[in-house]
């Protein structure tokens, strides 16, 4: 249809939109709550946190904490710790009771009941119950008020298989015993029917992700056989007992695969005829009508319809942060009016095709509903072939309205256990009082209906405009691949399948720009396949290592006195390779290496935020700062040292090798660039591309080697001005050693800088939320099977938590898919060689000397493969134990018992090592005592220690974690150079220059 056919069209739509939002709008007015209900009352604490962001912040996430606290006395606490800073806030009856009450005392233990009562009174506004009889209760009322209802099981974080089970297994026990009883109910025509017939009263909403704990786009196939395998049980069920299966949408990353699986399952012959199924589209996403697009195509082929849910959306914030924080763009609209213009625009689809997509709007938006209503009577779509929702103890005077118009009005009722729950209602309550909320605008705020009814476009002319998106001289880091993406993954397997076909090349050293073959050469071996050789490289000797030192010096000269711009953009030169080859590079680092698909792209993308981000720091450190007096002027500027020899580990082979590397390079030194013995051949990688860039011969030299053969040399010749080292510390120690002994050769003192590992913990408080907690410790404990320095192999919990979070843990555990790093589902690879897989299991070894084995994973058909160590878990560790005090380097985690705080902290801290620590706690006094107390150089609290990125999180721990300054962080670069003063006289014969003015 012609765009001003559509318009002319949408005009007496809108009209009777607003002649619909009016009449409904002048009934609601009349059907406000009275002071004498309990909801009046309700909607007053919420209108009061409304007035205060401040105060709003701090008792919603209180009632998020309030589950975990075990006693009155915890209770008082978090009170007095949440809102003590907005204390001023608060009503004055509120202040006084948290200024003069005492944990322990009478008023605390009476503020602490009304605390929680007050909380639990406001979850079973918005939560229908916990068991099958007090949800068929729960609808049983809903029903005698004329609505129909839709169940969702809460507890949306599901980590382990088991979990998943328990998940799908609660959703068949509840439909079959809803269904025996509900189906017996007398007939209500309204809401059991639509145009066509009778239609199903059990009505279930649930969340595909809950069916399989590793749900995950990057392994699409993976995931969707496993989500079908426990999808379709419960489709044969609800076939079997007259039910309706919806199909909820999650967060954006999840929403093409769970389309995709949706998809796939009801066009099996089994399912194909099957109607009483649907899923959500979220209008909040621009994708919204594509997807409907291709929903309706996707409808005609099978040839049997669903049903679709349109809503705005639930994760808006989500979507928003984890965008900004990844540098990816924003996948849903950034203001409001948008999304209801879309949503607008999606429900005239829907109804155009109401046959084949049976529309279910969902919302509270008065002007959204009155719209869809309007466009159905101007389409002539019967009323009972669409239908409205709504959140259970949301908005009941509207769906009232509704059902007395003669619309089917269905509410979404969520129900189960309290502590999930709380999660469910912190995000209704935030809902509930958001800045852009019809309910609040209408109730709280008193807005007109002419602006509630406006048309969503025109809201625009009312609205500032979004500050464009500029590019800045900021730095920004670079993004990680979104392997949500099909192009994404397509294009990572095609980088792995051209590498492969690359095996076995030979690797010659580089030294002054020449390439020299030797007789040694080192195999690169594939870790999860060990009879595969990635390649070869040239493995240097002692000669060869004094030849790349003086190449270096010999180099020095004119490369120190390049200037600094010109540095800095062969850098950035470089970065732009990298990104170039970004697939290829993470693909060796997959065979070379063992990391996962994911890990290896976020190595790369480290490698390149090194470049540009020390590139930019040099350039700010070359500007000489002047302090100038009358006839004096003095600039202190910076000298490159010399000659930097870089020893770089195997489990960051591209994004360590390259950070030292290039922050030599950009001070003005020369390098020697020694890489790990087990990855050579991505080292050989980075070499190339300097020598795409034109850095001039001999300014890095590759020279691969065995460490006890050729260290030596590197670290003792009196050629060397500068050691950077990453690995372990007795390498590290040694180094150390051995750079601070001087020969009469030697013309200054060696600087060392080296990162050497750690015994790092996290400490699981027992007010955690122990989803985050048990996710977080997961991914710190086994991401790249524990091959980080940032790695957690120490979980220290508190007592009252403890054996939950064991328990959890140990499942979750269990649910983790081993496999060769290659395989794109794949969470632990292998370890990286022979030594390593004999270490590790030397440890666990004695690990069962020492305390209790909860879990080990058995991989002895993948090691016969390759170097494979599975997860394990030991638990009741004392902290003084070998595996709790010295470093593994593998999947072996230590679960240490706290009687509280102060234990925990004391443990965690009782190590040589202060690397990387973290804290999950919902305890503002506790966070801010782990802050000042906890021993280590990168402290993370609620989120997993792993992962750091340049500038946002520079890099390096004290004690015996390192010697130096953080990498990636504004002081690192210095750590390379020479400071230099120069004071000149400027006075001739009394007279001095006139001082310069700032103009």
């Amino acid at each position: 249809m012609p765009a001003a056919a559509k318009i002319s069209e949408a005009e007496p739509v809108d009209k009777l939109t607003h002649e619909i939002g009016r009449y409904l709008w002048s009934h609601l007015q009349r059907r406000t709550p009275s002071i004498f209900e309990r909801r009046w009352w309700d909607d007053r604490i919420l209108a009061w946190a409304m007035a205060d962001e401040s105060v709003k912040v701090q008792m919603f996430r209180f009632i998020d904490v309030l589950p975990t606290l075990r006693s009155r006395e915890a209770i008082t606490r978090h009170l007095q710790e949440y809102f003590e800073d907005v204390a001023g806030q608060l009503p004055r009856p509120a202040r006084l009771a948290l200024e003069v009450s005492q944990p322990d005392s009478v008023l605390g233990r009476a503020l602490a009941m009304t605390a929680r009562r007050n909380a639990l009174r406001m979850a079973q506004r918005f939560i229908a119950g916990t068991e099958v009889d007090e949800v068929l209760q729960a609808v049983g009322r809903l029903r005698k008020q004329g609505f129909a209802f839709t169940l969702d099981l809460l507890g949306e974080a599901i980590i382990s298989e088991d979990e998943a089970d328990a998940y799908q297994q609660a959703y068949l026990k509840l439909m079959t015993g809803l269904a025996t009883v509900v189906n017996d109910w007398p007939e209500n025509f309204q809401i059991d029917c639509d145009n066509s017939g009778p239609i199903p009263r059990v009505n279930l909403s649930l969340k595909l992700s809950a069916l399989y704990s590793q749900f995950s786009p990057i392994d699409p196939q993976g995931t969707g056989e496993a989500v079908k395998s426990r999808l379709r049980p419960l489709l044969r069920a609800a076939r079997e007992c007259g039910a309706y299966i919806h199909v909820d949408m999650e967060h954006y990353a999840f929403k093409n695969l769970t389309l995709e699986i949706f998809k796939e399952v009801l066009v099996e012959k089994e399912f194909r005829d099957f109607a009483d199924v649907g899923i959500v589209i979220q209008a909040y996403l621009p994708d919204a009508g594509r997807d409907l697009a291709g929903l309706l195509e996707w409808v005609k082929k099978r040839g049997t319809s669903v049903w679709a849910r349109l809503v705005k959306g639930a994760y808006w914030d989500f979507e928003t942060v984890v965008a900004r924080a990844r540098n990816w763009p924003i996948p849903v609209f950034q203001r409001k009016w948008q999304s209801d213009d879309n949503y607008e625009r999606q429900t005239r689809f829907l109804l155009e095709n109401h046959t084949w997509l049976r529309p279910a709007f969902g919302s509270h938006n008065l002007r959204s509903l009155s719209h869809a209503v309007a466009w159905a009577r101007h389409l002539k779509v019967p009323t009972g072939s669409y239908e409205i929702q709504m959140l259970y103890g949301m908005g009941a005077e509207q769906a009232q309205l509704f059902t007395e118009l003669g619309h089917r009005v269905r509410v979404y009722t969520p129900f189960g256990e309290l502590i999930p729950g709380m999660a469910y209602l912190v995000r209704r309550l935030l809902e509930n009082t958001s800045n852009d909320s019809f309910l609040r605008a209408s109730f709280a705020e008193h807005v007109s209906i002419e602006e509630l009814l406006m048309k969503p476009a025109h809201h625009a002319a009312t609205q500032p405009a979004l500050a464009a998106e500029t590019r800045t001289d900021d730095f920004r880091n670079e993004p990680w691949t979104d392997f949500s993406r099909a192009d994404n993954r397509q294009a990572m397997q095609a980088a792995l399948d051209s590498v492969a076909a690359d095996f076995g090349e030979e690797y010659p050293l580089v030294i002054g720009g020449k390439r020299i073959e030797t007789k040694e050469m080192i195999s690169s071996r594939n870790p999860s396949r060990r009879r595969q050789i990635v390649g070869k490289s040239a493995s240097a000797s002692p000669e060869h290592a004094l030849a790349a030192l003086q190449a270096a010096r010999r180099a020095f000269r004119e490369w120190s006195r390049t200037e600094t711009q010109f540095r800095a953009e062969y850098i950035e030169l470089a970065a732009a390779k990298m990104r170039e080859r970004r697939f290829e590079l993470a693909a060796w680092e997959v065979y070379e290496c063992g990391k996962a698909w994911a890990e290896a792209d976020a190595d790369v993308a480290e490698a390149i935020d090194f470049c540009t981000y020390y590139a930019r720091q040099m350039r700010e450190l070359a500007r000489p700062r002047q302090c100038d007096l009358p006839g004096e002027e003095n600039s202190y500027f910076y000298r490159p040292r010399g000659v930097a020899v870089v020893i770089a580990p195997w489990n960051f082979p591209l994004a360590i090798l390259t950070g030292m590397t290039v922050a030599a390079l950009v001070t003005g030194n020369t390098v020697v660039m020694k890489p790990a013995e087990q990855s050579p051949v991505i080292a050989a990688k980075l070499q190339e591309i300097f020598e795409d860039v034109g850095i001039p011969d001999g300014v890095v030299n590759y020279l691969p080697g065995v460490g006890e053969e050729i260290g030596p040399e590197l670290v003792g010749s009196p050629e060397v001005d500068l050691i950077a080292f990453t690995g372990s510390q007795p390498v590290g120690l040694g180094i150390n050693e051995r750079a601070a002994h001087t020969e009469p050769r030697q013309e200054g003192v060696k600087r060392v800088i080296a990162e050497m590992g750690g015994k790092n913990a996290i400490i699981v408080d027992d007010d955690a939320n122990l989803d985050e907690a048990v996710q977080g410790v997961l991914h710190s404990a086994f991401g790249y099977s524990g091959q980080k320095c940032s790695a957690c192999s120490r979980a220290i919990v508190l007592e009252p938590a403890y054996d939950e979070f064991v328990k959890r843990l140990v499942n979750a555990t269990k649910s983790l898919k081993i496999g060769p790093a290659d395989e794109a589902g794949t969470f632990v690879g292998p370890v990286i060689d022979d030594e390593a897989q004999k270490r590790i299991q030397s440890y666990i070894d004695i690990g069962k000397t020492e305390a209790k084995l909860a879990h080990g994973s058995n991989v002895a058909e993948l090691a016969e493969a390759g170097y494979f160590v599975g997860p394990h878990v030991f638990v009741d560790v004392p902290p003084e134990a070998r595996i709790a005090q010295e470093e593994i380097f593998g999947p072996v985690l230590a679960v240490i018992k706290a009687r509280d705080f102060d234990d925990a902290l004391a443990i965690a801290n009782g190590t040589k090592y202060a690397l990387t620590g973290g804290v999950f706690s919902r305890s503002p006094a506790n966070l801010k005592r782990a802050r000042s107390e906890f021993e280590v150089g990168n402290l993370y609290l609620n989120r997993g220690i792993t992962g750091a990125l340049v500038e946002r999180q520079p890099f390096g721990g004290y004690k015996m974690s390192g010697i130096g300054s953080k990498a990636g962080g504004p002081d690192y670069l210095l750590q390379f150079l020479l400071p230099v003063n120069v004071t000149e006289n400027t006075l001739r014969r009394g007279f001095a220059p006139p001082e310069e003015k700032e103009a």
